[in-house]
């Protein structure tokens, strides 16, 4: 009776001493076809080689064998696997609240958040957000959407029309620019600004502190803006 003990099934291919078939179609580490062998010869060519016979079609009929170095193999497939996954897009919704009576300030401020995530590649949802009176006058939560889409159309375009979601009002942006692009981008500029370091070190340094209090400060203040969103809606309110 067969019984199932829970173990995990191995993906990885026979190699070696581990292949138990009499005869083998054997293929020689250039992509040559040697031919139907025995499994015995296969493995006294493989060890001339000084490589290893890797069964790559274990279906076929005799299977299929290949003399490589499987170990050179198995580390170029995982750095093709992670460098996939590095290059890999996710697709991201953002989302930003605002309030219909929005102090231009922080009009401001919400809409350059917009422009980063934009930049990034990233899809942004835009609620505005109605309370007690304010349900009344819908109109202003709709012209509000659309002055910041058009703000940012060279950013992005309106994927998700203006819609009322309950107490909310709510439109989603699309951005020109896909993600892989965006991230091809930022690589790009990271690279450039490493090899400007290494040419120029000094002037690279005073460039860096200078970055560091528009930029880094400012990305600081974003995140802390994109989390702190009830005090900034109650300065507005008031």
């Amino acid at each position: 009776m067969w019984c199932y003990r829970g173990g995990s099934i191995s993906t990885e291919p026979r190699i070696n001493d581990r292949i138990r078939v009499p005869e083998v179609r054997l293929v020689g580490p250039s992509g040559e076809q040697v031919g139907i062998v025995p499994l015995a010869k296969a493995l006294e060519l493989a060890q001339e080689y000084d490589l290893d016979l890797v069964e790559v079609a274990a279906s076929a009929r005799p299977p299929v064998c290949k003399l490589m170095d499987y170990g050179k193999f198995k580390y170029e497939s995982a750095m093709k696997a992670r460098e996939a996954r590095k290059n890999q897009a996710h697709t991201v919704i953002k989302e930003m609240k605002l309030r219909p009576k929005i102090d231009p300030h922080d009009y401001d401020t919400k809409k350059g958040h917009v422009v980063r995530f934009l930049k990034q590649g990233d899809k942004v949802k835009i609620t505005i957000m109605f309370r007690g009176r304010e349900q009344s006058r819908p109109e202003l939560g709709y012209r509000l959407l659309q002055r910041l889409a058009s703000d940012v159309e060279d950013l992005g375009f309106v994927e998700s029309n203006p819609k009322q979601d309950g107490r909310n009002m709510i439109m989603v942006l699309g951005p020109h620019k896909k993600k892989t692009e965006a991230m091809a981008e930022a690589r790009e500029a990271q690279a450039a600004r490493k090899a400007e370091a290494k040419a120029n070190p000094g002037r690279s340094q005073n460039a860096a502190d200078g970055e560091l209090t528009e930029g880094e400060i400012a990305e600081g203040e974003t995140t802390e803006a994109e989390t702190a969103e009830a005090p900034a809606e109650a300065s507005a309110e008031a």
